[in-house]
């Protein structure tokens, strides 16, 4: 399945993402990654979605799939406000040097990460984050749970509706609960 990136005149070349079809896909690529990690952009908390803030998901996954969070920006506070800890806190640029950065022990100190997920963050920042990780983090796979579609991410999913967004979050997170990780 082809897409096209959400801001049209941003050319990624030609190594684009491959589009995740169904959201089982991701779940499954995080059970198998040796050390995850999810970071999340300030956006997670101005977007609604049915009456739940994105970054009400994105902490219920965090805790079910065990994965250490990165907060970006200002919003460790709205994580604190939910009683949930991230692994840390650092601007978004910085993480993205970090997670090119092959010595860089990882968010909690226990190695490199090999599969980064991005959601929250402004599109234009996140394209140049992602074209960073893929030009300079070749082992490191990223995948976007956005609902615009990013070429520079290893995967991501397609442009799609608010409704079928949280459906696609709604499915990865409900694996996790019938066995964990």
């Amino acid at each position: 399945m082809a897409a096209e990136p959400w801001q049209t005149a941003e050319i990624p070349g030609p190594k684009k993402a491959l589009v995740v079809t169904k959201p089982e896909v991701v779940a499954t690529m995080i059970k198998k990654a040796k050390h995850p990690i999810l970071v999340v952009g300030h956006k997670a908390v101005e977007t609604e979605l049915e009456k739940k803030k994105l970054i009400d998901y994105m902490i219920e996954l965090a805790k079910k799939a065990e994965i250490p969070v990165v907060a970006t920006a200002h919003i460790i506070s709205e994580f604190h406000k939910r009683k949930y800890k991230p692994a840390g806190f650092l601007p978004a640029v910085e993480i993205g040097n970090r997670l090119v950065d092959a010595e860089w022990a990882g968010i909690d100190g226990k190695g490199p990460h090999d599969l980064a997920l991005f959601v929250g963050l402004p599109y234009y920042m996140e394209w140049v984050i992602l074209s960073g990780l893929k030009h300079f983090a070749p082992n490191l796979k990223t995948v976007t749970l956005d609902n615009v579609y990013h070429p520079h991410a290893s995967w991501s999913f397609p442009n799609t509706s608010v409704k079928d967004w949280v459906e696609n979050l709604k499915v990865i997170i409900e694996k996790f609960e019938e066995g964990g990780k």
